[in-house]
């Protein structure tokens, strides 16, 4: 890990492609007008080492790297199984 590399945690949401997941990262924008947060979400296309069994539930901590493809910028730094593999997909949820 380099100084000033950006660490972000997320939910993995699909492990169809080679050595590529997609991470989910929901969080809230303050909307000043209303004094109300809204829910908003990104998903990150990462790179994961075929060291990592990842499945679809799991929460991954990811690392900001050297661009690998033209959508992949992060690799797999850690990963924590899921807890509960019944809540969906798109159920939002901040770590």
């Amino acid at each position: 890990l380099r100084m000033g590399m950006l660490l972000l945690k997320g939910l993995v949401i699909s492990t169809k492609m080679k050595n590529t997941i997609i991470v989910r990262r929901d969080y809230l924008h303050y909307i000043t007008k209303y004094r109300r947060f809204e829910k908003r979400h990104k998903n990150i296309a990462v790179h994961c080492s075929p060291a990592f069994s990842i499945k679809d539930g799991d929460v991954v901590t990811i690392g900001q790297c050297r661009p690998l493809s033209k959508t992949v910028r992060f690799n797999v730094v850690a990963h924590e199984p899921a807890v509960n593999a019944q809540a969906g997909k798109k159920t939002f949820r901040v770590f």
